[in-house]
């Protein structure tokens, strides 16, 4: 007998929520950086050790990497400086127990997903930080998720404002993640692998939370010490093919010579850099935990991109063709990270949208429940991880009078949840490796 058969016979909606809830709580658990870092470290140079950082996981990151280097080597000197996302910071007590307060690492605060005045200073002190090193020096950066706004130094000619109207307008217009970051990297003055060319002849050991279908390193947090593989004409490209209108210092910036620093530089020729976890360690975690339970579990891939109502729908209708004929509970599961093209003023972020779609195709189905959460506790703007959802959720809406179809035609699944009261509120998590979405189907005779 498998452990969710107490939740079959009777079958009995709450026990069914509350496990889902706890499967994405799993998921984010795996990808802590409080279990990632402790038997990473590397042997003190015989210079200085600075730590920089930038993301939604940074303050974790150098608060697990502090406690762990003043364990091991409580004679060699640690310092530095990293930046996250206001609300991500120093906490009295993190999701596993451990406070993100550090002493020697300081820790900023910026903007996201907009970059603000905090964003440029905190990545100007960043590069600042790193001159002067020699060549027994030792960079460690921590880069994860968010990090392209956190750390915001625009390239000469190009002001802060313009580097925000761009960003809001790559946002709005439901541009994949690969193609944002290469714009924002060629506008950047320490993104693209500049911060490690600054740094050089230090060597720089870099280590990553992906937060980006296909975890192509240099692509996280806009690689600010990675090599970078695209060019001005291509940033210059995905602006014009979305029709975003450009000023002339950006132009001039994007069609004149020169180019990041590219994988021969002698910037990365002692450098490493390790991803530490990704989409597709929080989905093994779930499958595992499923597995374990005699759950059946069916994974679509961690690096799936689109529409997020598409996406939704189109499992929906994979969820309600695979019930048929089911004779045991199955457990739907997909990571990456979806797009939301912005027609409406309402209020929300990818996972609802995603769940709404979700919703409208299934109205109801018995025995189907779905959830989807950014595993950094923030779906886009607002203040929840995501929503979940049952079959009793459909009869709810009806007694409330809401319209689905209207919510999702406004972009406003955060109120049509919120509505149902079946929004997801973690707080931040401190990491991330964007979406964890689970949809659990059960046999109808259950």
């Amino acid at each position: 007998m498998n452990a969710l058969s107490p939740l079959l016979s009777p079958y009995r909606p709450e026990a069914v929520r509350s496990w889902l809830a706890r499967l994405g709580e799993t998921a984010v658990e795996a990808v802590h950086p409080d279990s990632l870092l402790p038997d990473k470290l590397p042997t003190p140079p015989a210079g200085r050790t600075l730590v920089v950082g930038a993301g939604k996981a940074a303050a974790a990151m150098a608060a697990a990497l502090e406690r762990a280097w003043q364990s091991r080597y409580p004679e060699a000197p640690l310092e530095g400086l990293v930046v996250t996302r206001y609300g991500h910071g120093p906490q009295e007590q993190g999701p596993q127990g451990q406070g993100a307060e550090c002493r020697n690492i300081e820790v900023l605060e910026a903007s996201h997903p907009m970059p603000d005045d905090l964003s440029e200073r905190a990545a100007r002190r960043m590069l600042e930080s790193v001159e002067g090193l020699g060549e027994d020096d030792l960079v460690i950066a921590l880069v994860s998720g968010g990090g392209s706004a956190l750390m915001t130094l625009p390239a000469p000619g190009v002001g802060l404002d313009e580097k925000q109207a761009l960003n809001k307008a790559l946002l709005r217009c439901g541009a994949p993640i690969r193609e944002i970051n290469t714009v924002r990297r060629h506008l950047s003055a320490i993104k693209g692998g500049r911060l490690a060319a600054a740094a050089h002849p230090a060597r720089v050991l870099t280590w990553l939370i992906s937060d980006v279908p296909g975890d192509e390193a240099s692509l996280i947090a806009s690689g600010p010490t990675l090599p970078d593989a695209t060019t001005p004409a291509d940033a210059l490209a995905i602006l014009e093919r979305h029709g975003i209108e450009i000023s002339s210092g950006v132009r001039r910036h994007l069609e004149a010579p020169g180019e990041a620093p590219r994988a021969d530089d002698d910037a990365f020729s002692r450098d490493e850099s390790e991803i530490l976890a990704r989409a597709r360690d929080a989905l093994a975690a779930g499958q595992a935990t499923a597995e374990a339970e005699g759950i059946e579990v069916r994974l679509l891939g961690d690096d799936l991109e689109g529409e997020a109502r598409e996406l939704g729908r189109a499992q929906g209708r994979m969820a309600l063709a695979a019930q048929d004929g089911l004779t045991r509970p199955l457990l739907i599961l997909s990571g990456g990270e979806t797009s939301v093209t912005v027609r409406g003023d309402g209020r929300g972020g990818r996972n609802v949208e995603y769940l709404l779609g979700l919703f409208t195709t299934l109205k109801g189905a018995p025995g189907i429940h779905a959830l989807a959460i950014d595993t950094d506790g923030i779906d886009g703007s607002e203040d929840n991880a995501g929503a979940i959802f049952g079959p009793a959720c459909w009869e709810r809406m009806l007694k409330l009078g809401l319209d689905p179809d209207d919510y999702l035609s406004r972009n406003d699944a955060y109120t049509f949840f919120d509505a149902l009261d079946d929004l997801i509120v973690t707080g931040p998590t401190r990491t991330n490796v964007n979406d964890f979405r689970a949809i659990l189907v059960l046999p109808r005779t259950s």
